[in-house]
């Protein structure tokens, strides 16, 4: 779900306090006094219902998403007086009060009309959402507060629209601009980025399904900042672009515009992971391909696929030579979805990825992360042959307790320092200039952690 706030947002000076299942985090990080934040209010709200197509509801205290009968909703904002460059805008939305809640909160979009009538529009008439997606809500309770990353639709002073949709016969009902101080907002943070320290690094793989384990854990996520990564089996069972739509975008899909993938074998279950590839785009690397690089810092980082060959000389391990042999960074962490090295009892090692592991020891890089089997592994440092190695050694990790159901182990494989198959989470790496923090990020309710410092070769 979206990030849950038993109140709204206090201004403390230029910062923006945000109190999120009991603890508080500053959302504009150390240096906050560089930024300012500005509430506005709606000009505008309303929703349209497909069985009363005549009916205008701008005067109601709710505006509501639903798909039996069909309701879209819709808000308009007039932001002015602000100066500097927006670095951040939220759309916060408040359920209402004694509602049962709803298990999908709806998908934000922005909108292309912005003259809409808030007492004239119905069915009938209704603007079309056609804009962008901004992100999506999950499952909702009563009385709480849930906000959607609006920032590439809100460029400066001006008119926005945003509409909202569900895919769930059990709609999600917020208050209105008419319900006073529960009224949507759409907070804009302007002036100079803050720093927010070392670049962070934070995701997991074997992700979504009709279970609830993807929630729990891209509820996480919307208390992490930094670059997310997958390490494949985006979505169950076949990857197809329904499944997509209908398990992955309402939970982790609401990073997705700071998502950077790799795919599993069941993404490919769909003939050449088109399904893939066309939910992700250009955030999946070229076309098709699956394999791309790119940089956090002092990092390399490298996403791969394992599912397309990896031999020595093939097209991918001779481009991840290359990769490496051009990259000016002292530090590199790769991933991609097939172990070459684990201790689960449902998949063996996949021996077939030795090649790419191999390229990476010879080019000094540090840390790798796969998925496939669905527990939580930490390595210590090995070559390509699975011997330890201190100095030269990558530290490996097995990352794939997203959300799908969890594995057992088998026999436990030399090197192997830290397991757990119980507990999702996600794996959170702070990248320093020569080092890195590593983290097992439980989900609410389960305990288990792992974590420690590594130093770049």
């Amino acid at each position: 779900m979206g990030i849950r706030l038993p109140r709204p947002p206090v201004t403390l000076g230029a910062a923006v306090l945000l109190v999120a299942a009991g603890t508080a985090a500053v959302l504009t990080g150390p240096g906050a006094a560089s930024a300012a934040s500005v509430t506005f209010t709606p000009v505008a709200d309303t929703y349209v219902q497909s069985d009363a197509t005549g009916t205008n509801y701008g005067s109601s205290t709710q505006i509501v998403v639903d798909n039996s009968p069909v309701r879209r909703m819709f808000l308009r904002f007039t932001v002015s007086g602000v100066s500097g460059t927006i670095t951040n805008a939220k759309l916060r939305l408040r359920t209402i009060s004694g509602n049962n809640g709803s298990s999908v909160g709806g998908t934000v979009r922005a909108m292309s009309s912005t003259s809409w009538s808030e007492t004239g529009t119905t069915w009938n008439n209704q603007p079309a959402v056609d804009g962008a997606t901004m992100g999506s809500i999950g499952s909702v309770g009563a009385g709480s507060w849930y906000e959607v990353d609006v920032t590439a639709a809100v460029t400066g002073n001006g008119t926005f629209s945003f509409g909202a949709t569900s895919t769930s016969s059990d709609g999600a009902y917020y208050s209105s601009r008419e319900s006073g101080g529960n009224a949507p907002q759409l907070v804009i943070t302007t002036g100079s980025t803050p720093p927010s320290g070392d670049p962070v690094l934070v995701g997991a793989g074997d992700i979504s399904n009709s279970g609830s384990g993807d929630s729990a854990t891209a509820a996480l996520l919307d208390g992490i900042s930094g670059t997310v990564f997958t390490t494949g089996d985006n979505v169950y069972d076949s990857g197809t672009a329904s499944e997509f739509a209908t398990y992955y975008d309402p939970t982790w899909g609401r990073h997705k515009a700071r998502t950077r993938p790799s795919p599993g074998n069941h993404d490919y279950n769909t003939s050449g992971a088109s399904g893939y590839y066309n939910y992700f785009g250009s955030q999946a690397g070229p076309s098709g391909r699956g394999y791309y690089s790119y940089d956090l810092g002092n990092w390399h980082v490298v996403s791969l696929n394992s599912n397309i060959s990896m031999s020595a000389g093939s097209a991918q391990e001779q481009w991840l030579r290359s990769d490496l042999a051009a990259s000016t960074k002292p530090c590199t962490l790769a991933y991609w979805h097939h172990p070459l090295y684990t201790s689960s009892s449902n998949h063996a090692p996949s021996t077939g990825t030795r090649p790419l592991y191999q390229a990476l020891y010879d080019y000094n890089a540090d840390v790798v992360v796969w998925g496939h089997n669905h527990v939580y592994e930490r390595f210590a440092p090995m070559n390509a042959n699975g011997g330890y190695d201190a100095s030269r050694g990558l530290r490996s990790f097995v990352a794939g307790m997203g959300g799908a159901s969890h594995y057992g182990f088998g026999t436990i494989q030399p090197n192997s320092e830290a397991r757990n198959s119980s507990a999702y989470g996600v794996l959170k790496f702070t990248l320093h200039a020569g080092t890195y923090d590593w983290q097992f990020v439980p989900v609410a309710g389960q305990t288990y952690s792992d974590s420690g410092t590594g130093s770049c070769h």
